[in-house]
């Protein structure tokens, strides 16, 4: 579904992307792993057409959309969850969900995609007159991850859906994200948390200094002595 070929990117005369091929195969989860630095949310930002790379190409579904604007990535079926839980603060719940959805046309689907949000998180629905700032940190981050979905995304990305949240809630991401999976969305996964990542992945990337350092299935990154070492904090 996804790939990105010979990928680089730069912030002036800083290198944040170096030559970085990725492949995300359609109905799975891949997870991009580094430290903080490491260019994964770089990587996001490029695949949604939110900066553009200094070279390679970015190919989705066979096509190359390495030059297409951030709208049309989106109409195209790619939808980014932002790191730091980046609600529109002002806005209700339902009007955050609505401006998910502000490229589709058909308001019925949006309405029954909306009902499906709230099944997802019950509590969005209980929550969806609340104006969003007054949202408490893990309400917030189910708000924008349904309001990534609300785009009907044939990929979601997303970057660090668990940071700055309690454990229960971090094992509630998680488990939701595993759901999405077996329902058929293609998921390409940015996020800290190692342990957790490599639990639910297919396949993983390592990102060290702009670079793939690492990549294999995640069952067997679980058991990567150097993965270990840096990522799971085990010592080896």
């Amino acid at each position: 579904m996804l790939q990105l070929e010979n990928l680089s990117c730069s912030y002036g005369k800083v290198t944040a992307l170096n030559e970085v091929s990725i492949v995300v195969r359609e109905g799975t989860l891949v997870t991009i792993l580094g430290a903080n630095g490491a260019g994964k949310s770089t990587c996001l930002k490029v695949i949604s057409r939110l900066i553009n790379p200094s070279a390679g190409r970015i190919l989705y579904k066979g096509n190359d959309i390495t030059r297409v604007r951030a709208d049309e990535a989106v109409r195209r079926g790619i939808s980014q969850v932002p790191e730091g839980r980046m609600v529109f603060p002002e806005l209700t719940v339902v009007e955050n969900l609505v401006m998910g959805a502000y490229h589709r046309k058909d308001k019925k689907a949006v309405r029954d995609d909306m009902e499906r949000m709230y099944s997802y998180f019950p509590i969005l629905k209980e929550r969806r007159k609340q104006v969003a700032a007054t949202l408490s940190g893990g309400e917030q981050q189910m708000l924008v991850i349904a309001r990534g979905l609300m785009a009907k995304p044939d990929i979601l990305l997303l970057d660090e859906p668990s940071l700055g949240l309690a454990p229960v809630l971090v094992e509630a991401i998680f488990s939701f994200l595993t759901k999405l999976k077996a329902e058929g969305t293609t998921i390409l996964l940015v996020e800290q948390n190692a342990h957790l990542s490599l639990q639910i992945a297919d396949y993983a990337y390592v990102l060290e200094t702009g670079s793939v350092a690492l990549e294999g299935a995640a069952a067997e990154m679980m058991n990567n002595e150097r993965v270990k070492e840096l990522y799971l904090g085990m010592t080896v």
